[in-house]
């Protein structure tokens, strides 16, 4: 009983360092968190200027110049004019620096917004889970009052976050 005992809790252990947990994440129906970060022009972005003007598209990546992250980030920006016909704003957030984010957008032609969380803290006040030490890959559909309409989650499947909040704004409609 000893032993069962000692290897749940290694277990636990071993899950809560590497593995995912989605305790404490915003879903459907959640108010987002008041935050502000510098986007990728080293200015600073609050959150509060832009909610009640417009729905919102938040999505967490792992990596500027990655491949998933890098398609993801290409298929926002193909899609960008179908995101603005439904009046939404794209906001892409890592812990990318500023200057990364910069030359990423640059790089790729990237017209929204690129948010730097350096300390992971807005991820955390969100509580995008990661998985093993990868940080996660979610996309939140905000409507004006600041509220999570739809969110998805997948680590491999960048692009599908594209048609996942595409879809949930023409709900919206």
């Amino acid at each position: 009983m000893k032993l069962l005992s000692k290897t749940i809790i290694a277990m636990a252990a071993f899950l809560q360092l590497w593995g995912s947990s989605a305790q404490g994440q915003i879903k459907t129906g959640d108010k987002i968190p008041a935050f502000s970060l510098q986007d990728q022009d080293g200015k600073t972005f609050n959150i509060t200027s832009v909610l009640g003007k417009q729905p919102l598209v938040i999505y967490f990546y792992p990596k500027d110049e990655t491949s998933v992250c890098t398609k993801e980030a290409c298929s926002f920006r193909d899609s960008y004019h179908d995101f603005q016909q439904y009046g939404a704003m794209v906001i892409g957030i890592s812990a990318d620096n500023v200057a990364s984010h910069k030359s990423f957008a640059n790089h790729h032609q990237l017209p929204f917004t690129l948010l730097s969380d350096p300390k992971n803290e807005v991820r955390k006040l969100f509580g995008v889970p990661k998985t093993f030490v990868i940080p996660g890959r979610v996309t939140y559909i905000v409507d004006k009052r600041g509220v999570v309409v739809h969110e998805f989650n997948s680590l491999r499947d960048g692009e599908k976050h594209v048609t996942e909040a595409l879809a949930a704004l023409k709900k919206m409609q």
